[in-house]
């Protein structure tokens, strides 16, 4: 541990807290918003960090000790070995010191060794004269292994080449050269489609690699559609291990740079460009996920559209448009299809439906997914409206994962009675009331929101996308009376089956009134209360700090501050006048709590409505419709960034295809990733660049 510990020496024992704290069975969320004292105020992402750099620093230690039993237990485990081992800082390290002892079967070069040819091998690396080596090789002639000379010295050199093969400063050397003198070339293997046409005759050089043409390329070649070959010009690979062998006064005769050549051939090149290889797919694979991980966050944060009832219309030409209405809380009002685009093209009947479905349930907004017949679906809800001067506005959506919660299992618990459709409708008309509560039902790679969600390391993609929930989950709150099993269970301390028994408990009791009528759910004790209560909200219950981000055990704290400063709980918003020239010190110092705590239950209790998502840019709302036909480069259009990826970021104008700002439009100044400078869910004035209407296209520019 003090290993660890003394890479953070200027907050080790906020680190060793967090350590203990991780240890003792706490979440990250819980430790982020109330245990601030202990680790210094440190928020999720640099927990987290913390946190996976411990989990590597154990899985480093776990090895040494598994890769030092292994090497012993062959009998081969050197003083100097075992201190190397030890001192490694890196997976990677030890490794490259357990690479020459992990052979299962004997190697050529072992077989040299137990023949008595190591001394010969010396030999051969200190002499300059090769008559005199294979003088001393007639030395090394028996009956049963090595009946001349000549083999005495190819076994020999058998052992030169492993050397070579498995030597650290010359692996390093070359990684070194891979990397930054390497190039990557990918040419066409069998032209099955069109889709890896760019990189049917690529090349550049590694270090220049942006990260999605790594993906790109991989997968072409995954596909059996491209070669890809990673090259570094011979020459400088020799030179280098001629290099490094003449600083340790090795002869370069003909015999060694033999070894040299097979060394490089057989272990060196094929080993090093593999291990490049993963190392930029791993690279690119990482920074996919952390796009991903950035606009899903960005996705859960966008505002909900608070006290409005919503129609939401799934699009369709033969099939027809379903409908789905929602009261202010979510719930299911009416349903039902209409026809209002081909082939039937039944405007009338149609337009009723609408009208009567709008004026009995007091409908406010209505949204339209962006799927198949979208734009037809959009002209009719917009010629209704303005045919009989409705006050409703209308919005576009995305209806990425509404099918895929509708064939869901959760679906079909909540509406067993409906078609799948029906509760594609739904799921449209919700994610624009509550987007979080109802994106939480789908699996975030059917979101939409990244790319390449398919050919990156599943398990790395899931845990993140798993934390970025937990995380705005836990830093938005959730109504206890209202929440799904599907928000439940990313609360702190939970899981899917107490959110199971918590919804079901909750259905019994009608509501439950205050937070402590947690312990009542089978499964839950003080520890997972600790964890999870916090973040459960009851807005109409017994206790008024339950609506609160004040955690129960500060309860205590809370009410003897208030009356301390002869303040009600229910004019709590009078604490700073009820502060003012007070010593805050002396107050803090009184109760014997943190100033950090303290700041967040003043916050809290000033601002009890708080809600982290009032500060992002809501959805944009329009009565007026846009086609594409009118679009003319230079216009000024207002949308809403739908997702950023490492080229650029798309924008929602209100049509069926967002429009793509190339990463050089972005701004003005040079950006690595768009990211720096735009997010999913910002709202952006962007001008058109050019539109091609035949593939859809529209090219804007934020500049």
């Amino acid at each position: 541990m003090q290993d660890f510990l003394k890479k953070y020496e200027k907050k080790s024992n906020y680190v060793k807290n967090l350590v203990s704290l991780y240890e003792a069975g706490n979440t990250v969320p819980f430790i982020a918003r109330y245990r601030k004292e202990q680790t210094g105020g440190m928020d999720e992402i640099e927990i987290r960090a913390l946190l996976e750099d411990y989990e590597y620093y154990l899985s480093l230690k776990n090895r040494k000790k598994d890769v030092l039993a292994k090497i012993d237990e062959k009998g081969k485990l050197t003083d100097n070995l075992k201190a190397s081992i030890l001192n490694a800082n890196t997976l990677k390290e030890v490794e490259d010191l357990y690479l020459p002892y992990k052979s299962k079967r004997k190697t050529k070069a072992e077989i040299a060794r137990e023949t008595g040819l190591e001394t010969l091998a010396d030999i051969i690396k200190s002499t300059e004269n090769e008559s005199e080596i294979y003088s001393h090789a007639e030395n090394y002639i028996n009956n049963e292994n090595v009946n001349s000379a000549d083999i005495a010295v190819t076994m020999a050199c058998d052992i030169i080449v492993e050397e070579i093969g498995h030597d650290i400063e010359i692996k390093n050397r070359l990684r070194e050269l891979f990397f930054h003198k390497g190039v990557l070339t990918s040419f066409a293997k069998e032209m099955k489609t069109r889709q890896f046409e760019d990189y049917y005759d690529f090349s550049c050089p590694v270090k220049n690699m942006a990260e999605h043409r790594i993906l790109a390329i991989f997968r072409g070649e995954s596909q059996k559609e491209l070669r890809v070959k990673i090259d570094v010009e011979e020459e400088l690979l020799f030179n280098s291990i001629y290099s490094i062998l003449q600083n340790r006064e090795i002869a370069l005769n003909s015999m060694v740079i033999k070894s040299v050549h097979k060394a490089l051939k057989r272990m060196l090149e094929p080993s090093l460009e593999l291990e490049l290889r993963n190392e930029l797919k791993n690279k690119a694979e990482k920074q996919a996920i952390k796009v991903f991980a950035e606009n899903l966050k960005n996705l859960l944060l966008t505002p909900p559209v608070k006290n409005r009832r919503i129609l939401g219309i799934d699009p369709a030409f033969r099939t027809g448009c379903k409908f789905a209405a929602v009261d202010e809380r979510g719930r299911l009002l009416d349903y039902g299809v209409i026809y209002p685009t081909e082939p039937q093209s039944d405007y009338i009947n149609s337009k009723n439906t609408l009208l009567d479905v709008i004026k009995e349930h007091r409908i406010n907004i209505i949204t339209i997914g962006n799927g198949t017949g979208s734009r037809q679906t959009e002209e009719f809800v917009d010629k209704v409206i303005q045919e009989e001067n409705l006050d409703i506005t209308y919005t576009i959506v995305s209806e990425a994962g509404a099918s895929v919660y509708s064939a869901s299992e959760e679906a079909a618990k909540e509406f067993p009675a409906l078609d799948v459709t029906i509760r594609g409708a739904v799921s449209i008309a919700r994610r624009v009331l509550d987007p979080l509560a109802e994106f939480v039902k789908i699996d975030p790679k059917s979101i939409g929101v990244g790319m390449y969600q398919h050919d990156v390391n599943q398990k790395l993609l899931q845990k993140t996308l798993d934390e970025v929930v937990e995380d705005v989950v836990n830093n938005v709150g959730v109504d206890l009376n209202t929440a799904s099993p599907s928000l439940l269970k990313y609360v702190a301390g939970l899981n899917r089956n107490i959110a199971d028994k918590i919804y079901k408990l909750r259905q019994e009791k009608n509501k439950f009134s205050s937070r402590k009528d947690l312990l009542k759910v089978t499964g839950i004790g003080e520890d997972i209360f600790r964890q999870c209560a916090g973040f459960l909200k009851i807005y109409d219950g017994d206790e008024p700090l339950d609506k609160m981000f004040i955690h129960p055990e500060s309860y205590d704290f809370v009410y003897s501050l208030l009356s301390h400063l002869n303040v009600n709980v229910k004019n709590a918003n009078m604490l700073s006048l009820a502060l003012k020239n007070k010593n805050i010190s002396e107050i803090k110092n009184k109760f014997d709590v943190g100033e950090l705590t303290f700041q967040d239950i003043i916050e809290n209790l000033q601002k009890p409505d708080l809600d982290i998502r009032d500060n992002v840019d809501p959805l944009v709302f329009k009565k007026g419709i846009l086609r594409i036909e009118d679009l003319k480069p230079g216009m000024q259009l207002t949308g809403k960034i739908t997702n950023v990826v490492d080229f650029g970021a798309f924008v929602d104008i209100g049509l069926k295809n967002d429009g793509l700002v190339h990463i050089s439009e972005i701004t003005e100044r040079f950006v690595k990733h768009p990211g720096e400078v735009v997010s999913v869910g910002q709202v952006v004035t962007a001008r058109v660049l050019n539109v091609d209407e035949s593939r859809g296209r529209i090219s804007l520019s934020l500049r």
